[in-house]
């Protein structure tokens, strides 16, 4: 169960990472839309698992991989941004989130 401080950082997160995948993603992947749709803390607020929806890519697997790649750069600008509001900050891990493309899928099955 997540602390209300934890859901606090969380959102903080969500909202900047955002951001900064508004200014840093299409000088890596063109024409492509990030979308943070879930970041969940761990209790001493030093990892955050960072769930991700991806589009329109035809592999969001190899996108996933060059944001990977890129998680440095990330947590770099996520520093300079909070530097006055987090003590620490988090070690970024970035998960595939495939939810709209589960709810396409079922959609389909439903409508056939």
């Amino acid at each position: 169960m997540e602390t209300t401080r934890q859901k606090k950082v969380s959102r903080l997160l969500q909202k900047e990472l955002s951001a900064i995948f508004q200014k840093e993603v299409p000088a890596l992947l063109v024409d492509t839309l990030v979308t943070v749709t879930i970041i969940r803390v761990s209790p001493d607020l030093a990892n955050a698992n960072v769930f991700i929806s991806i589009f329109p890519v035809d592999d969001p697997k190899k996108a996933l991989e060059i944001i990977k790649n890129n998680s440095t750069l990330f947590r770099k600008r996520l520093g300079n941004n909070l530097r006055n509001s987090l003590r620490i900050i988090p070690i970024l891990e970035f998960f595939l989130d495939d939810s709209a493309a589960y709810v396409e899928e079922i959609d389909r099955l439903l409508k056939k």
